[in-house]
């Protein structure tokens, strides 16, 4: 396929932070993806929370599935837009590396424990995570991505004006341009984020009963794609799972009608903007990716309705309340006594300094936690105070 003028290419890319040769039969982006999969934190999203703590049930989505449906929207949008497909896929599959156990609650409890110390933020570990925790090559920390994928990670939100502290320090190693867009495939990526959660969170809603299909009924877009299910559903005349085939007729019309619309009004912008080569993308004076105002407004109804109605609903409540106290008692244990680290990561202690409360022992810790899975959380706990927490 051929790419776009504007699309981000071998022939402009900025390369890597530690030079490397050039990969046999792959682009710098398929090399990208593949040191991204092969990451331990990639790995350890299969048990990560996206809603629904990882031993509530099977079938509801992960940190792991979360990303792989992200990206396969992401490679879509990016093949249809003659953008970079591999670039938009890896910036998919990397955009939750740095989230802690228990989703928010986790990230919540790390912040306030760190809140002294530079925080914690899952965008800046993200970043931490592929540059510096992943320790797999002789030659370099991290997973040494090009600049246009670390670009896409540190930025896919758009412009950073007050950069958190590990990207304000990255970026006077290697600068990211923080104050400009990122790639249109970057910003493919972060809004493909946007379609996936909705979607799924809905889903994933509805099968666990704590929202039902009268509850979407208010919804603009959802509405409309729900009466056409339950069209289709009936004209069908199938009894068997019925509310089931409903949620998945309903589910995949949302994404189609997000994605239409994502695609046309993108081609509009670009149309627009006429831009010439990435770099016009990146210092446009808006995103080039986006809704029409109306999906826009539909999404953000989406939104809220989630985060009223889902991620606060009162069983997520106490389910987070316990992932949070779990998390801040981890942490208050661990920094208290950092001979109860593993070998590998007290060795890290000791290159940070032993000083009870020095905030480079703090960090290594908050690093430990960050990379536990759920289940390896409850585990750890449960091994150092004898105690069942989440039940």
């Amino acid at each position: 396929m051929k790419l776009a003028e504007y699309a981000v290419c071998e022939e402009t890319s900025r390369g890597r932070l530690y030079k490397e040769s050039d990969g046999i039969g792959r682009t710098p982006w398929q090399r990208d993806r593949d040191r991204v999969i092969h990451s331990t934190a990639f790995r350890k999203l299969q048990y990560k929370t996206q809603v629904f703590v990882n031993h509530e049930g099977d079938f509801f989505r992960t940190r792991l599935t979360h990303s792989l449906e992200v990206a396969q929207i992401a490679r879509s949008l990016a093949r249809s837009l003659h953008l970079n497909e591999d670039l938009a896929e890896c910036l998919a599959l990397a955009h939750d590396l740095g989230h802690p156990p228990f989703g928010h609650a986790g990230e919540d409890a790390l912040q306030e424990a760190m809140s002294n110390f530079n925080g914690f933020s899952h965008n800046d570990q993200s970043l931490r995570q592929v540059t510096k925790l992943e320790q797999k090559y002789v030659n370099f920390d991290g997973l040494n991505l090009t600049w246009e994928s670390l670009e896409g990670l540190a930025k896919h939100n758009g412009p950073i004006l007050h950069p958190e502290p590990y990207i304000k320090a990255y970026d006077q190693i290697y600068p990211l341009e923080l104050n400009s867009y990122a790639s249109a495939e970057a910003q493919i990526a972060s809004i493909s984020d946007d379609i996936a959660y909705h979607s799924h969170d809905l889903d994933d809603g509805l099968r666990a009963e704590l929202i039902c299909f009268q509850d979407l009924q208010h919804l603009p877009l959802v509405q409309t794609a729900l009466e056409e299910a339950t069209s289709v559903v009936n004209q069908a005349n199938k009894d068997d799972f019925k509310n089931k085939r409903l949620r998945h007729e309903m589910i995949r019309r949302v994404i189609d009608r997000l994605v239409r619309d994502l695609k046309q009004q993108t081609a509009e912008n670009i149309g627009q903007l006429n831009p010439k080569t990435v770099d016009d993308i990146r210092y446009a004076n808006r995103a080039v990716v986006s809704f029409s105002s109306q999906v826009e407004e539909a999404n953000q109804q989406i939104k809220q309705f989630l985060h009223k109605n889902l991620y606060h609903h009162w069983q997520v409540n106490r389910m987070s309340r316990k992932a949070k106290l779990l998390v801040a008692e981890l942490f208050a244990i661990l920094s208290n006594d950092v001979g109860l680290l593993p070998k590998e990561w007290h060795q890290r202690v000791t290159q940070a300094e032993i000083i009870k409360g020095h905030p480079g022992v703090l960090r290594v810790v908050s690093d430990y936690i960050a990379g536990m899975t759920d289940r390896f959380a409850i585990e750890e706990y449960q091994k150092l105070t004898n105690m069942t927490v989440l039940n």
